[in-house]
């Protein structure tokens, strides 16, 4: 028995389709449903499904006054605020390319990002780096446009581009994942197929705006169906989630298991009578995480795998849990297999998780890099880059990378941009970066260098602040007599935990 799990296809996407008209399906009829709550300490900001659709259309009006046309790219510099997700659905709305960023990048990763796509605008909130180069729309003028009488949808082929989002690549360069109109629809496996999410539920989600897991579980799924989102305010700690999904009745909670560790870790946590179950995804749940939340909430999680170029499409679910240390099944409509050079190799044998090309979901690409995107194919399966297993059941274990990239907090990051962060700083010799493991089920980013002598600590990470986004940044600093390198002087970076935890021998 092969590791090829297929239940048939999912239903096709409607065509002519938009993206944003199918998030917003249930607006008008459920105009007066409060449609999104951004959890202020001091106050609650919320819009219906009625605002909501208001302020997008409106938006969207506001983009064509200003002489923006179907395909021209928006690059979004904007905060934790509900401006992030009105202005990604308004360029959507009338056919302009949101590329949606997270708001810790620094200006010389933006620059990068500018001069990789050449957006047509910024749209900037003055408190969120950016670099020069196009035109930009204020956060008061954005605003603004909410007020112009609704432009129509812009309706078109599916498969046309929709958007675009960035993610590492092996090579330390990041990537322009961009993803047709269609992905909106085949996140509808997702409903049933790992959140049992209906029109009653209450759904929160602790990431910000700008992070497509938030984006995706956290408004665009909830919306599509006519539930209701709730997001913590940027300045919620860990200890507060517990008190906010009691005190607004959230049935759903959706965090990265980093969160769920924290909150465990630093408060005990309240009764919850009106949450049904907790959702995780962006790294891999330990076991122990699991357990330790079942026991204080009496709810369980139910875990995801995916990834930026096809989002989550394995996950355990309410109808279907997964056993314990799997991720669960492949949600029907989907065609995963298991693979080795030739094809899918047997049950309860590890190769390369992979996606069959048929999958609505799946990218359109690699924005303009023709031969990534190509090498990411083996005929028609879609590599992953991640090792797993499929047992009899079409249950996945997860096994690890087949390559170096680096998880932080659901972000894929790569070894050889922070080491290229690195690499001029004073007194610094060469750089190896890898993750470690500082106890069960928790890693960090670890940077290992050479030089004449140890050095400060303050100075390195002073030193990376302005060139990497926070996520990226090492967490701990090893001095080396000499990095471990093969017999051509390569590193051998898969070796450097050995030096991990640092002694002073090394």
């Amino acid at each position: 028995m092969s590791s090829l799990y297929d239940t048939g296809p999912a239903a096709p996407c409607p065509d002519p389709f938009n993206m944003a008209a199918h998030v917003l399906t249930h607006a008008d009829a459920l105009a007066d449903k409060v449609a999104v709550a951004v959890l202020l300490p001091e106050e609650v900001q919320s819009l219906t499904y009625g605002a909501l659709k208001a302020a997008v259309l409106g938006t969207g009006a506001g983009f064509q006054r200003a002489g923006f046309a179907p395909g021209d790219k928006v690059l979004m510099r904007l905060g934790n605020t509900v401006d992030f997700p009105v202005a990604y659905l308004s360029a959507l709305a009338v056919g302009l390319v949101p590329i949606p960023t997270s708001a810790t990048l620094t200006s010389p990763e933006v620059a990068t990002i500018i001069a990789d796509m050449n957006p047509r605008v910024v749209l900037r909130d003055p408190h969120v780096a950016s670099a020069p180069g196009p035109p930009e729309i204020g956060l008061a003028s954005l605003r603004a446009m909410r007020h112009h009488p609704p432009a129509a949808w812009h309706m078109g082929d599916p498969d046309r581009l929709g958007y675009v989002i960035y993610t590492s690549g092996t090579s330390g360069t990041s990537r322009a994942v961009g993803h047709a109109h269609r992905a909106i629809w085949a996140r509808r496996m997702m409903h049933e197929g790992w959140y049992g999410l209906t029109q009653s539920d209450v759904m929160m989600h602790a990431g910000a705006f700008n992070w497509t897991y938030t984006l995706g579980t956290g408004l665009m799924d909830p919306w599509s169906v006519g539930a209701t989102a709730l997001i913590p305010g940027p300045d919620t700690t860990p200890e507060m989630l517990g008190g906010l999904l009691a005190r607004h009745r959230a049935t759903i909670f959706a965090a990265a298991p980093g969160v769920y560790r924290q909150m465990l870790a630093r408060s005990t946590l309240p009764l919850m009578p009106a949450l049904r179950h907790g959702l995780s995804a962006g790294e891999k749940l330990p076991p122990t995480t699991h357990t330790a939340w079942a026991e204080a909430t009496g709810t369980p999680l139910f875990e995801a795998y995916g990834m930026s170029e096809c989002s989550t499409f394995v996950s355990a679910s309410p109808t279907h849990p997964g056993t314990p240390e799997t991720l669960g099944r492949p949600q029907p409509g989907r065609r995963v297999a298991i693979v080795d050079d030739a094809g899918p190799v047997p049950r309860d044998m590890p190769g390369v998780i992979a996606i069959h090309r048929s999958d609505p979901g799946l990218m359109l690409g690699y924005v303009g890099q023709p031969d990534e995107t190509a090498a990411k194919f083996q005929g028609d399966w879609f590599l992953t880059g991640d090792i797993g297993e499929m047992d009899r059941e079409g249950q996945i274990t997860y096994l690890g990378r087949n390559d170096d990239l680096m998880n932080a907090g659901g972000y894929r990051v790569s070894p050889l941009e922070v080491e290229a962060a690195l690499a001029g700083a004073p007194g610094l010799g060469a750089v190896g970066v890898t993750q470690v493991e500082v106890k069960p089920g928790t890693r960090i980013i670890a940077a290992f260098y050479t030089g004449p002598h140890p050095l400060d600590e303050a100075d390195l990470r002073a030193y990376v602040q302005a060139k990497l986004a926070p996520y990226k940044h090492p967490r701990a600093y090893v001095h080396l007599q000499s990095l471990p390198t093969g017999a051509n002087g390569k590193l051998l970076r898969r070796r450097l935990h050995l030096f991990w935890p640092p002694t002073k021998a090394t």
